[in-house]
């Protein structure tokens, strides 16, 4: 399903361009990703792989805040647009976004 068809858009940040897209598999995170539901509430997510995530956590730790707590973070093997893409069409057809409160 794309997620055109299903009911949402999902829009990535306007510097992500196809250099961005193509160091974005090695940084392992990517930022502000937003998704637009037809009924006009937006969402902003941010992805990690894990290899990432567990850095932010130890450098979270090191500087006395042992946790990550993001509102929309996603963790993926890989940060790539198709897995985004995937990953936030999944997620709405489960309902994900019912649990979080859209952005003003």
């Amino acid at each position: 399903m794309s997620a055109e068809t299903a009911a949402f858009t999902v829009s990535f940040p306007a510097w992500y361009d196809e250099r961005a897209e193509l160091e974005t598999p090695a940084k392992g995170y990517l930022q502000d990703v937003t998704i637009l539901a037809e009924d006009g509430s937006w969402y902003r997510l941010y992805f990690y792989d894990p290899v990432r995530l567990q850095q932010e956590l130890e450098a979270e730790a090191r500087s006395g805040r042992p946790f990550i707590a993001e509102p929309g973070s996603i963790v993926l093997p890989e940060v790539t647009t198709e897995a985004v893409r995937r990953a936030a069409a999944a997620l709405w057809q489960e309902g994900f976004f019912h649990h979080l409160k859209p952005l003003p």
